[in-house]
């Protein structure tokens, strides 16, 4: 994704012929929200003059101060390749700014770079992410709505005829090409119907950008070819959910501040630092990284998904795993992450939570080389490993425990956040589910 001027764009559009623009953001809950516009008011976005009613999406404002202005980032300028040919459609990823001109604090895109900021003042130039987000493909029926009948019954790695998902994933590959994504491998996951594709890192921003975006072209795609896809963490009982792992990874300059080829592990201090805030951290920020009541199904021992806070260069049923490559590739993979959550306000609070523990210059536990899962819990109290937060109730009051956490997101993202998803507890809490009907209505 290249650097562009006014005129670069203003040439693009004419020679993509371009019909539509879309002004796309995104909302406290990371959903994805656009404005579309014909081509004959590009200046007028390029002006940053774009206005929008934003008492109207989740977390914003009040409707007393509801005028909100799109600001384009020109460099994410992409032409969707589906499109071509049926009416253009070019698309840009904006910052939010409120009536005066100030960035919204709102703004979950604008959060992000307020932390990046203060990683800067602290003397890194750069946070990296390697995301790997999962999905489910399911058949959707005769009205287009989604089954639960999977595409197909592959498994890890699994090839054709076994994974009828394939030709979707290719697709989707293709079209993630055109626009820009260096793909670095895709392939099926542990569950039927479940499917990885894994793009290069990028600083903090882009790389958040590009899972938006990620997200928008696999929901597309799939569709194309009669399916639904879910980035949903726990869509069927009794197979491996949906996780996002995030690789991170922190510079100063070019050089890898998380890599010294002389520490134990050839981690710096300041990678062990950075882990260690991490896990101080974690419970705290886990209603972020995992924010619906679905999440917690996924975040249970048996399927691969860390549920207990330790870390380990060894073994995947930890919290945090360090990956083997070195130098350059050395980072921090933090594996409890779903691909429901926002992107943007998950790493603000994992930077932040990483940058707090360089500042108070915290060590990590001892790391746990065992297999977690076939440890009980008498021997995980030996380890003094904890465990996550078993559901989004107890995340929540984590959250509001955690001040560092909570100034990662700023006033205004925390108190909306925190009641959007009270509410989505409480509502979730009141529900009388099928399970209950089948296990209490003929006993009692």
């Amino acid at each position: 994704m290249g650097k562009f001027t006014k005129d670069d764009i203003r040439r693009l559009v004419v020679e993509k012929e371009v019909n539509f623009i879309r002004l796309q953001f995104t909302d406290v809950l990371g959903s994805i929200k656009n404005v579309e516009i014909p081509v004959s008011q590009l200046e007028k976005a390029l002006d940053n003059k774009m206005m929008f009613d934003g008492s109207s999406i989740e977390g914003f404002v009040r409707i007393e101060e509801s005028d909100m202005y799109l600001y384009p980032d020109l460099d994410t300028f992409i032409v969707f390749p589906w499109t071509i040919g049926k009416g253009t459609v070019c698309r840009f990823i904006c910052d939010v700014y409120s009536a005066d001109g100030t960035p919204f604090a709102g703004d979950p895109r604008n959060n992000l770079r307020r932390i990046l900021n203060r990683m800067k003042e602290m003397g890194f130039t750069s946070f990296n992410l390697g995301p790997e987000p999962e999905f489910f493909l399911f058949k959707l029926d005769e009205k287009g709505e989604p089954t639960l009948e999977l595409n197909d019954h592959g498994g890890y790695f699994d090839l054709a005829p076994t994974d009828l998902g394939e030709n979707c994933r290719r697709d989707i590959v293709l079209e993630l090409e055109e626009m820009g994504f260096e793909i670095e491998a895709s392939h099926h996951e542990v569950a039927p119907g479940q499917h990885e594709i894994d793009f290069k890192y990028a600083d903090a921003i882009t790389a958040c950008d590009n899972i938006q975006t990620f997200k928008l072209v696999v929901k597309t795609i799939a569709r194309k070819h009669g399916l639904h896809a879910t980035f949903m963490p726990k869509p069927l009982f009794g197979v491996a959910g949906s996780g996002m792992h995030c690789n991170v990874s922190l510079f100063k300059g070019s050089e890898n501040a998380f890599f010294n080829p002389k520490g134990d592990l050839q981690l710096s201090d300041t990678a062990y630092q950075f882990m260690a805030g991490v896990l101080k951290h974690v419970k705290g920020f886990t209603a972020v990284t995992n924010p619906t009541v679905n999440s917690y199904k996924r975040l249970v021992p048996g399927y691969e998904a860390p549920c207990y806070i330790a870390w380990s260069a060894q073994n995947r049923s930890p919290l945090i795993r360090i990956p083997a490559s070195r130098g350059l590739s050395t980072r921090i993979e933090v594996r409890s992450v779903d691909p429901a959550a926002n992107p943007y306000l998950a790493m603000a609070v994992i930077l932040e939570a990483g940058l707090n523990g360089i500042e108070q210059q915290l060590t990590p536990p001892p790391a746990v080389d065992r297999n977690i899962y076939v440890m009980n819990a008498e021997e995980r109290l030996e380890e003094g490993i904890g465990n996550l937060p078993a559901n989004l109730d107890d995340a929540l009051h984590a959250l509001a425990e955690d001040q560092v956490i909570q100034g990662a997101l700023g006033k205004h993202i925390y108190a909306n956040f925190r009641e959007a998803k009270e509410i989505e507890f409480d509502f979730f809490r009141t529900q009388v589910h099928q399970w209950e009907r089948d296990q209490y209505m003929k006993t009692y």
